[in-house]
């Protein structure tokens, strides 16, 4: 008879890999999209772009709710979401809907990705979570490729809108599985801080909104306004979480140097490493001519390895303590992202594939263990306040490493030439091709640098700590005594 851990673990595996396609699954449809609701890309690319920002503004929030109402509860109730946003979007009947439903579909992925890793931090003991991240980790790591590989397939031969329907019968299994076997945790007598849940998300959409219209537009007074106000609202932001009682964001966490430099290497890791997704992808089909559905395909070998790896790699973090694991992933797939910077306008394609099978094993080592060390340096009762913070950090840095590939890129051609790239619409030669491999290089070497400090993030924290020991809640009690 399978055990109820196990029967927990695959709810939440679903809940990763529905939310993880669902983050790259509409890339390869922007085209047809384009076409058949006779949209511009510009509103287009907001179907993508939505989704990141719900993701990156909310999953703090709402990751704190299962503190409060229950993970069980509000995990149940992400599935039924997503559900309804998907079928939503796969019915849309123009693009403002679209866009609509992607964000309640993001409000959906939210409730599961915030409560994930605290689900798995509750029913799992601190030798046992490696493991158990390594297979959520795997969720992702498929749920990356299927989607990139998925979208291109569906919407060829079946239609775009099935991008979206496939969700429905995937998230109804989910909905079951976690409904039985997902009980909610004891809740904490608390209070939501509205306020500082009101700055936060300003904070959060501000600096998004803005770094977005910069990529898709150029740097403009009201775009650089934004981000300026978002940063600045931090100051007040800060002052007040220190004195409220029940804040969003618990600062006395942070006095964990392992929490802190794992949440540190988890956002830099998210910025380097899917900006080179994004511009691997630019430049196979702009300079290499390659079809959107054949270039993803030539990276699955990578993605494959993570998700086959990733549940040894996080047996080996429990064994011998996540720091070296996830410091020698980083830097594994920073050792990739060299090999795809050796790349030019005929070198063999078999660079792609070699550095796709670096920066997936890479990866496997990486996410299990550093989401084993966040978990570990949190206190037992801000699981998913912490858990629903190292999900924001992850989205915020998904949402900007588009914007670095972007950005980089239109510094070499036309930003009208480098979206048409990334949609797989313009094939470069010549000179353009030559100015355009610049751009590529120098989008590389500003994800290899990010990557190394992620690196070294993971690297000067502490050795593996007993979260029962170690946690400042533990340490405050301890005082007291």
């Amino acid at each position: 008879m399978i055990e109820r851990k196990t029967l927990i673990l695959i709810s939440v595996f679903i809940g990763m890999l529905m939310s993880a396609i669902d983050t790259t699954i509409v890339i390869l449809a922007l085209p047809t999209l384009t076409d058949q609701l006779n949209a511009p890309f510009l509103d287009t690319i907001w179907v993508i772009l939505i989704y990141l920002i719900v993701l990156a503004a909310l999953t703090t929030q709402l990751g704190r709710l299962g503190d409060i109402f229950g993970r069980g509860r509000i995990f149940n109730l992400g599935f039924l979401v997503f559900i309804i946003g998907s079928a939503a979007s796969g019915a849309s009947p123009n693009v403002s809907f679209l866009i609509a439903s992607r964000g309640v579909q993001g409000f959906g992925a939210v409730l599961l990705q915030g409560n994930s890793n605290a689900i798995i931090a509750d029913h799992f003991e601190p030798m046992e979570r490696g493991n158990a991240f390594g297979y959520t980790s795997m969720g992702w790591s498929i749920g990356g490729s299927l989607g990139i590989v998925l979208g291109g397939v569906i919407t060829t031969f079946i239609g775009w809108r099935y991008i979206f329907y496939i969700n429905v019968p995937v998230g109804l299994i989910g909905f079951i599985f976690a409904f039985i076997y997902i009980k909610d945790n004891k809740r904490k007598e608390t209070r939501i801080d509205y306020v500082g849940t009101l700055f936060l998300v300003s904070i959060l959409s501000l600096v998004s909104y803005g770094a977005v219209e910069i990529a898709g537009s150029g740097a403009t007074t009201l775009n650089l306004a934004l981000i300026i106000i978002g940063i600045l609202l931090l100051v007040p932001f800060l002052v007040m979480e220190r004195y409220v009682k029940d804040p969003v964001i618990a600062l006395k966490a942070f006095k964990n140097r392992v929490l802190s430099f794992s949440l540190i290497a988890a956002t830099l890791q998210a910025i380097g490493y899917l900006s080179v997704l994004f511009i691997l992808i630019m430049y196979l089909q702009g300079i290499r001519g390659f079809d959107p559905l054949d270039a993803a395909l030539l990276l699955i070998p990578g993605y494959i390895l993570s998700a086959l790896f990733a549940p040894r790699m996080g047996r080996l973090s429990d064994k011998i303590g996540p720091r070296t694991v996830s410091a020698g992933g980083i830097f594994l797939m920073a050792a990739g992202v060299l090999v795809y910077y050796l790349m030019g306008i005929n070198t063999s394609i078999y660079l792609v594939i070699l550095g796709s099978i670096i920066t997936g094993v890479g990866g496997s080592m990486f996410w299990p263990s550093n989401n084993a060390a966040v978990m570990s340096g949190a206190p037992r009762e801000l699981y998913g306040s912490i858990s629903g913070l190292l999900r924001t950090l992850s989205n915020i840095g998904t949402l900007f490493s588009y914007v670095i590939a972007i950005s980089v890129a239109a510094l070499a051609v036309n930003r009208d030439v480098a979206f048409a790239i990334f949609l797989g619409k313009v094939k470069l030669v010549g000179g353009v091709s030559v100015s355009f491999l610049g751009g590529v290089h120098a989008a590389f070497l500003v994800s290899f640098i990010i990557l190394i400090f992620a690196g070294l993030s993971a690297l000067v924290r502490e050795k593996k700590s007993s979260p029962d020991q170690n946690s400042p809640a533990v340490n405050m009690e301890n005082n007291s005594q």
